[in-house]
């Protein structure tokens, strides 16, 4: 599986974005995925997953009833809508995939093995 992420762009503080990443493989549909996202000078820090089995989703705290992950299997792509977006959201957003994630690990960016290139996305205040 290979991933390539979009989406990513300049918004102001209260606005929306869907960010997208698209997956090639015929074994797309056993990974769990996840989005991170690092902001300058900073350590890459979780923000949601969707397991692999039962599609349930986790989330980081600061973004829990803002943001939603989700998957398309027949698309083969990973979403991640951001609503009311805030200026400390500002990062580089990578997606990624693994295969043998289990539920406690989801959060750990060491649990996958597949990783998109990032995206950029900027909240002015």
């Amino acid at each position: 599986v290979q991933l390539q992420a979009s989406g990513g762009g300049l918004v102001q503080a209260g606005g929306s974005l869907r960010l997208s990443c698209a997956a090639s493989g015929r074994t797309f549909h056993n990974y769990a995925v996840a989005w991170f996202r690092q902001a300058p000078g900073q350590e890459r820090e979780f923000v949601a997953a969707r397991s692999r089995v039962g599609g349930s989703t986790y989330y980081a705290d600061s973004v829990k009833g803002r943001f939603t992950i989700s998957r398309d299997n027949g698309l083969k792509t990973i979403f991640l809508q951001m609503n009311t977006l805030k200026p400390e959201d500002t990062a580089i957003y990578y997606c990624a995939a693994g295969q043998r994630v289990i539920t406690s690990s989801l959060p750990s960016p060491e649990a996958y093995d597949v990783w998109g290139q990032g995206t950029q996305v900027t909240v002015s205040s």
